[in-house]
């Protein structure tokens, strides 16, 4: 049972929510500016615009301000040696760190993190951001959108939790199991003098990564933060966490995910809670707060067709389930907020135990990506109060679905949507592409 996790002891003042992108990215940087000893951040990537580039600024000051200063950035290998989808030629993040740290005395580690050999295989969706005693755990990356540098943000969740044996648990992990791994590489290097990882390396470096684990002198009873990490179907503590949080509830379930997409044996306990009375709040973006969505006015390419498959995901589940909505047992809440985007996953159960997690709940989080997550478990209720202001908070732009009839058709799709779904139907291909989107 989930409940009988050994976890960190954390006491009520330690846990603070930010909420929002802005406090996300203050906070951020002042930590980085105040840093002691070290810093260590993981993310999907650190972008090449002018967010990315204020991060990179703040941890090159704070090197300056202190040379002793422990600095690594992790992110995914592959993702960094590309440009933005859509973009051709030699545009990727990478380009960008090796300009700034050629010849920089301030200059520190950036990790390139290859979890599979190829990035539509598996991803490093492992998140934190560890800076001295503290994490800030949030699934978002470093960009404009994500740190709402300019008007547009992607919403996501931002917990700060100060606690000392937490952090030496998720850097030591990262030490270990991250840095010290030969298919991981400096994304730094100059060109006449890059070494790559051994293929090899790279193609056993999934089976090195399954026996990846925090580390931590723990308790059993009392508030408590368990730090997990998960990659592939088999044996993942992350997977196995999600599915007994939901197995506990016994009143109410909260989630939230960007992408409904998500796995049989999630949509299993999911309905049987259901049946067992269980009431459940699903906050999905709408198709138009999708990541991947291209409004009718731009230039169509096949990748903006996703949040419709999305949607289509969402409606079938929701007609399946169309009892417990007229029951009252099952809301669905659509977030929509002008042209911003959702990227908000996590779980809770009775309001007692929290999953803050990157994962987004799907075939692709569940089998291919390296994902972590922290399992808080608020036994004394000290901070019932303050998530359930949290679900207010993220319930401000939502609108409930009554009715799956609500869910748009494909016969209401723009044409090349329709051409493409079309296709992907007639060719049964979205069973393939729901494991790997």
């Amino acid at each position: 049972m989930v409940e009988q996790l050994q976890g960190i002891a954390l006491k009520p003042e330690e846990l603070q929510w930010l909420l929002t992108p802005a406090n996300f990215r203050q906070c951020l940087l002042e930590r980085i500016a105040t840093a002691k000893h070290s810093i260590y951040l993981a993310a999907l990537y650190l972008e090449d615009d002018e967010a990315g580039r204020e991060v990179m600024d703040a941890l090159l000051a704070a090197k300056a301000e202190n040379p002793t200063l422990d600095i690594k950035v992790l992110v995914d290998f592959h993702r960094a040696r590309r440009g933005l989808i859509g973009h051709k030629g030699d545009s990727g993040n990478y380009l960008m760190y090796r300009k700034v740290m050629e010849n920089n005395p301030n200059a520190f580690g950036i990790y390139g993190v290859p979890v599979k050999a190829r990035e539509f295989l598996g991803v490093l969706h492992l998140k934190g951001f560890i800076i001295d005693d503290a994490v800030i755990y949030s699934g978002a990356s470093l960009n404009n959108v994500y740190l709402q540098y300019n008007a547009r943000y992607r919403f996501d969740r931002y917990h700060l939790i100060d606690n000392a044996a937490l952090a030496k648990s998720m850097r030591d992990m990262i030490d270990t199991h991250l840095i010290a791994d030969p298919a991981v590489s400096l994304l730094t290097q100059p060109p006449a003098q890059e070494v790559l990882p051994e293929k090899i390396e790279v193609r056993t470096f999934k089976q090195r990564l399954g026996e990846a684990r925090y580390e931590f002198d723990g308790v059993r009873e009392g508030n408590r933060v368990t730090p997990l990490v998960g990659l592939g179907r088999k044996h993942n503590a992350l997977n196995k966490a999600v599915i007994g949080t939901v197995e506990s509830a016994k009143t109410s379930l909260f989630i939230c995910t960007p992408y409904f997409n998500p796995p049989r044996v999630l949509v299993r306990a999911l309905v049987e809670k259901l049946r067992q009375g269980v009431k459940i709040d699903i906050v999905v973006g709408d198709k138009t707060a999708n990541d991947f969505y291209i409004p009718p006015e731009r230039d169509f390419n096949t990748i903006g067709a996703l949040p419709y498959l999305y949607e289509q995901s969402l409606r079938k589940f929701a007609k399946r389930q169309q009892w417990a909505i007229e029951a009252g047992l099952l809301n669905i809440h659509l977030w929509k907020d002008e042209d911003n985007s959702f990227h908000l996953k996590g779980i809770s159960a009775d309001n007692r135990l929290h999953l803050i997690t990157g994962s987004n709940l799907n075939p692709r989080a569940w089998a291919l990506d390296l994902e972590n997550g922290l399992l808080v478990q608020d036994e004394t209720g000290v901070w019932g109060e303050s998530f359930l202001a949290e679900q207010t908070h993220i319930m401000a732009h939502t609108q409930r679905l009554y009715h799956y009839s609500q869910v748009d058709t494909l016969h209401h799709y723009p044409a090349p949507v329709k051409k493409i779904m079309g296709r992907i139907n007639r060719l049964k291909a979205d069973i393939l592409l729901k494991r790997i989107l």
